[in-house]
């Protein structure tokens, strides 16, 4: 929930206000742990007014960043990025920038990346661990905030070597469902109230798995003919041509991303590979590892990235968990046969890219609108869509087995479109295709929806408390959870209703066409980029514009979009050895290409 614009509050030019300290406030939260941003919010405002009301400091502007990991550094945070670059402007409104909570603002050592930033531009910054602005030229004020800075990060390593610890004791020991998707074949069911008394009080439950009536058969009869000796295509094609439904067309509402029109093979071996159908709970198969993003740019942080872990790190329960759909013989035995036919390979660790795909995950199939994919051959970087055999045949769609474009057949194609859009001299005409690009704004009627949705708050706080009272008192258990529950489905819908409301209410204004000639300069940012860019970065602000390429085999032409993103705030990239952050305006732009080679 970030704004495009800093909150710049009412602060009337009067005589009076030219008698306080103006300030900037910023804050942090993190929806993670489930924390709420609005009370988290308010809390760490409150403290940062109680630290500098003694000094007539009155806050005029609010930068707070909302469901963000501490660990991302300030340029890779909307609002905090946005902060630092408001310091550079002497009009800012602002003499100085109060945190409320220095933990929830540095982490590691950002504070003495950052605090030379405050320092250059003269703009103070406050915490109230120091008791009011810090001063840069104190050791001792620096190792404050330095020694806040390692609690931070000591504080989130803790916390997930607690949640991990406790998770793979709940797994191993209690066998208990740790969330996410069912595995196909199975069905989330209730398995009693939460252990925590607090969250069984709110109507918290635990789940478990039990087998569908529906797919559960299914998942049988994979295991079957797979012991008697078909292979995944004769399994795929035969499930399909019975109109079975695959995994992704089963639960459609999860899998947005499939097109459900059949069995893959892939799915075919994942169910053979998945080790909870033997009635065993199986945690920890999958782990986050943070990697740098420039191993030569430490500054610029970590990014997030799912990996296998190996087989022998998996957390097995001790127990049968849920009933199982095939036996432990059937699946060691399936097992053996999978690993005898795998040429040796039995590692879940993904192969390492040898070349760095410039269009990864941009390029789409004009026949069947799957991704394709990327591939390597003769020093060659292509990109192949290979539509599955058993798909062809159970829906009669007439597709090639495979279709290449070669990427340097497309990258200059795309480039010299993209240099193009940003000339000088099409300024003009691209200035009026964003202004006309823009969604319209409908008068502001979202204040009584906010008010509606308070009241319905206010009404279900005031009936939780009640029921607490009553369960303090001796109440049955079970009606008043049943009692929490309905009210806390009626409070989150009003929770949801009151966000949506008020980010309608903060949603920026259309901006004219001078306000966007103001963003000229940006405009040639995104051609330096593009002209001097290594592939990497090249990759970098391709998918920051939000490229989807279409590729049409049959026409030998290539569809272009081009969309960034309203919210988009920035990419910073690496060009000459110096890095440059590119920020294009928001625009919606198609555009047909044809490859140089055919």
């Amino acid at each position: 929930m970030t704004t495009d614009v800093p909150r710049i509050e009412d602060a009337t030019a009067t005589l009076a206000d030219h008698e306080h300290q103006r300030f900037a406030f910023y804050g942090r939260v993190s929806t993670e742990d489930q924390q709420d941003p609005v009370a988290s919010r308010n809390w760490q405002r409150n403290r940062a007014t109680g630290l500098i009301e003694p000094a007539s400091g009155i806050i005029v502007a609010e930068f707070f960043d909302v469901g963000l990991s501490r660990s991302l550094p300030w340029k890779r945070r909307p609002q905090a990025a946005k902060l630092l670059d408001v310091l550079a402007d002497p009009n800012r409104g602002f003499d100085a920038v109060v945190i409320g909570e220095p933990q929830r603002a540095f982490y590691g050592n950002q504070y003495s990346l950052t605090m030379p930033v405050f320092s250059h531009y003269g703009v103070g910054l406050w915490v109230p661990e120091v008791g009011g602005a810090i001063d840069p030229e104190s050791e001792a004020h620096d190792l404050i905030m330095s020694v806040f800075g390692g609690m931070s990060k000591g504080e989130r390593t803790r916390v997930k070597v607690r949640v991990r610890t406790a998770m793979t004791s709940q797994a191993k020991i209690e066998g208990r469902f740790l969330g996410g998707r069912p595995p196909y074949g199975y069905r989330l069911a209730d398995a009693g109230p939460h252990p925590n008394p607090s969250k069984a009080a709110d109507g918290r439950r635990l789940h478990k798995l039990e087998p569908d009536p529906t797919t559960a058969p299914v998942v049988r009869r994979i295991f079957a003919m797979y012991l008697a000796n078909n292979g995944y295509f004769a399994i795929a094609e035969a499930l399909t041509r019975d109109g079975i439904a695959s995994p992704s067309a089963a639960d459609p509402a999860r899998n947005p991303h499939r097109t459900g029109e059949g069995w893959a093979k892939s799915a075919v071996k994942n169910i053979l590979s998945n080790p909870r159908y033997t009635g065993r709970q199986v945690w920890n198969k999958q782990r986050k590892d943070e990697v740098l993003l420039d191993v030569n740019d430490v500054a610029l942080g970590y990014e997030t990235r799912m990996r296998w872990n190996d087989k022998n790190s998996w957390v097995w329960s001790d127990t049968i968990a849920h009933p199982p759909l095939v036996t432990v013989n059937d699946f060691e035995l399936a097992q053996t046969i999978m690993n005898a036919n795998g040429n040796g390979r039995t590692s879940t660790q993904p192969r390492k890219a040898r070349y760095p795909y410039i269009l990864r995950g941009l390029m789409l199939c004009g026949l069947c609108g799957r991704k394709m994919q990327s591939h390597q051959a003769h020093e060659t970087a292509y990109y192949r869509c290979r539509y599955p055999n058993e798909y062809a045949l159970a829906n009669h769609i007439q597709h090639p087995r495979n279709i290449y474009v070669a990427e340097r057949d497309i990258v200059p194609a795309l480039d010299n479109w993209l240099l193009t859009v940003f000339a000088p001299h099409r300024l003009t005409d691209t200035i009026r295709r964003l202004h006309a690009a823009q969604p319209h704004t409908e008068p502001n009627t979202t204040t009584p929806n906010i008010t509606a949705a308070n009241k319905i708050i206010a009404a279900c706080d005031a009936k939780l408390h009640q029921y607490r009272a009553i369960a303090d008192t001796g109440g049955d258990a079970t009606t008043i959870a049943t009692w929490i529950t309905e009210v806390n489905a009626q409070r989150a819908a009003a929770l949801a209703q009151r966000d949506t409301a008020t980010a309608q209410k903060q949603a920026p204004d259309r901006l004219t066409e001078n306000d966007i000639r103001r963003l000229v300069g940006s405009f040639d940012n995104i051609r330096n980029t593009l002209r001097d860019a290594r592939s990497e970065d090249k990759r970098t602000v391709y998918r920051e514009l939000r490229l989807t390429l279409t590729y049409n085999p049959g026409q030998n032409k290539i569809s272009v979009e081009a969309k960034p993103d309203a919210d988009y705030c920035g990419v910073t990239v690496r060009v000459r050895g110096a890095t440059q952050t590119v920020t294009p305006p928001p625009m919606t732009i198609v555009k047909t290409l044809k490859p140089t080679q055919a």
